[in-house]
């Protein structure tokens, strides 16, 4: 039996439509680790994606001279370096939590104030080690 809104009183329609959607991502706030977890499925992805042009990279280096000077081109451009460092934060941000996924499979760090800490930790190591490298070439 199928009803229609005509069919209740309409100060029952009334207080039905007005009832809060929740949590609702208007409201609810994701926590930091959520966060954390779809960025490092994200950067997965990402790094999918540059193994893909890594391949082609080194497959115009085996074509010759010519393809080699196209690649240099490429990656020494404005564009090409800040696609090549974002890839390398990637890199060290996945590489960082999955540092932090064997260290919760060994059953430590699970309680709220380790998780935030741990957090803010994966993304400082993330920075530094992409700095660090920066720094160093």
């Amino acid at each position: 039996m199928t009803v229609a809104a005509h069919d209740y009183p309409q100060d029952a329609f009334h207080s039905m439509s007005e009832r809060p959607l929740s949590p609702h991502l208007q409201i609810y706030r994701l926590p930091l680790t959520a966060i954390l977890s779809i960025t490092h499925r994200v950067t997965g992805v990402l790094l999918s994606i540059g193994l893909v042009f890594l391949a082609v990279g080194l497959m115009a280096v085996a074509e010759g001279e010519e393809q080699f000077a196209w690649l240099q081109a490429a990656a020494g451009s404005t564009p090409g370096k800040i696609v090549l460092w974002a890839w390398l934060l990637s890199l060290f941000f996945h590489f960082s939590h999955g540092v932090r996924h064997l260290i919760w499979d060994t059953g430590h760090s699970f309680d709220r104030d380790s998780l935030d800490r741990n957090a803010w930790l994966e993304l400082a190591a993330a920075f530094l080690l992409t700095l660090g490298l920066f720094l160093l070439t």
